[in-house]
């Protein structure tokens, strides 16, 4: 489950107690190190406790307990998976809502910086902050950022009585020229995150602003305008035979802290109104806003884009860096898959508009529709350009670091972290100017494109 920073939305997933596992469920047990991701993992009677590892450094990460065979949940509900392959000399874990398991390996002990006790004070905070970017952070080069440079400009200005205030505000110069909303320095409350350059964060004060701009003026002669999913889904039939689906997030569809299980049913629910067999077959064109979505569930997307094709595609690949001294390699790609949901199916011409605002999930599911079968077009600006989920890192004075170590590749081999992924058409989307003049390019340049189509279907 990845979490988004720069929007402040944080998707717990809380999942109820499940009957302990039996003797027969093959055990887990044991020390197993992660391919990438600076983590070792200690499973020992039913607690799961995450280690995370640099050169200098090991220091407790989550904890979880055993709440079904081979699932652990964690204090905020987040659900692990964990499998052993091969007889037990290799495992795999994966996070419920995320996309891809991640490789694991049996060791016979703990790293011996795990058994002592961690170093304290500012200067430790300082290495082990550098080192986690250092060992795992994938786009240096792109951004043009010499990390080592990094180092020796401000490790200088650390010392042994450097405040927490001042220690955040160095941590948070280090990393803003890196101009990645999955980036961000946490102390408590306070929290420092930089989107790309032009862009402004999916908040909740925008995403309202925007909603009632679109019904007022985009669907204001609609026909079964409904909201689905705690408000995060909006649909409307269109004139001329279109239709509207509006997606703020990828989680949250259920208020209170639900499961990852409850968020998929509601959004099911949804899409069983929303893509009804009737409308399916009348439909000639579908409209899909992610102009101001804040992310969340990677897993959530791919099963929207199953309601959306009749053949079977990759809808990416996702790799995460495994080296520590080698930021080039990785480990082997794991394609996500689309596979089409049983029951009704919209195949027909889809646009998607997107923009600055369309941030993490909301950008891998508008990549899991760049290959689908179809006609299918983007409209507007650029999204965010982050896709990784969120590794927090703990430091040794009780701050956080958060920062992505995952790529997620097209067909070709092909990135979008810090461009984002760009529209087909470019339009403005939501300016000051568009507000002012009630104007909605990218809504209207959309609504040609799908009647210029002429309700063709795929």
């Amino acid at each position: 489950m990845r979490i988004v920073t720069a929007t402040a939305v944080a998707l717990a997933l809380v999942g109820g107690a499940a009957p302990a596992a039996t003797a027969q469920q093959p055990t887990t047990d044991g020390i197993w190190r992660m391919d990438g991701y600076g983590t070792v993992l200690s499973i020992r009677n039913g607690t799961f406790q995450e280690y995370q590892t640099t050169a200098v450094s090991c220091l407790k990460g989550d904890s979880a307990q055993r709440t079904g065979p081979g699932t652990y949940t964690k204090p905020d509900g987040t659900v692990l998976t964990v499998r052993t392959q091969g007889g037990r000399d290799r495992g795999s874990m994966r996070v419920d809502g995320s996309v891809g398991d991640r490789n694991l390996r049996p060791i016979q002990a703990l790293p011996d910086a795990c058994t002592r006790p961690a170093p304290e004070g500012p200067l430790a905070a300082f290495d082990v902050f550098w080192q986690s970017f250092e060992e795992n952070y994938p786009f240096f080069s792109a951004k043009g950022i010499d990390w080592h440079a990094v180092r020796d400009r401000y490790r200088p200005k650390v010392h042994a009585k450097t405040t927490k205030d001042e220690l955040f505000a160095v941590f948070s110069e280090m990393v803003k020229p890196l101009y990645d909303s999955h980036v961000a320095v946490q102390d408590g409350d306070r929290i420092f995150a930089q989107v790309r350059p032009g862009t402004v964060l999916p908040t909740g004060e925008l995403d309202t602003k925007v909603k009632k701009f679109i019904v007022e003026r985009d669907l204001k002669d609609a026909r079964n305008l409904q909201d689905f999913a705690n408000g995060r889904i909006t649909y409307a039939d269109l004139p001329g035979g279109q239709g509207y689906v509006r997606i703020s997030g990828f989680g949250g569809y259920v208020g209170g802290g639900a499961p990852y299980a409850a968020q998929l049913a509601e959004l099911d629910r949804a899409l069983d109104t929303v893509l009804s067999q009737e409308r399916t077959q009348r439909l000639k064109g579908l409209i899909i806003d992610l102009r101001i979505n804040g992310g969340g569930s990677d897993a959530l997307g791919i099963h929207i884009a199953e309601r959306l094709t009749d053949i079977p595609y990759v809808a990416y690949s996702k790799r995460a860096r495994n080296d520590p001294t080698d930021p080039t390699r990785h480990t082997r790609p794991q394609p996500a898959y689309v596979t089409p949901a049983q029951g009704p199916r919209y195949t027909g011409p889809i646009a998607v508009l997107t923009g600055g605002s369309t941030v993490s999930a909301g950008e891998s599911f508008a990549q899991a529709l760049m290959d689908r079968p179809g006609k299918t077009v983007r409209i507007g600006q650029p999204t965010q350009g982050v896709f990784s989920d969120v590794m927090l890192r703990k430091l040794p004075n009780g701050m956080s670091a958060w920062l992505p170590n995952e790529e997620f590749l097209t067909r070709s081999g092909r990135t979008f972290d810090g461009t984002g992924i760009p529209p087909h058409l470019t339009e403005p989307v939501f300016t000051k100017e568009e507000f002012d003049e009630k104007r909605d390019s990218a809504f209207d340049r959309a609504l040609n494109v799908l009647r210029n189509y002429g309700g063709t279907r795929s």
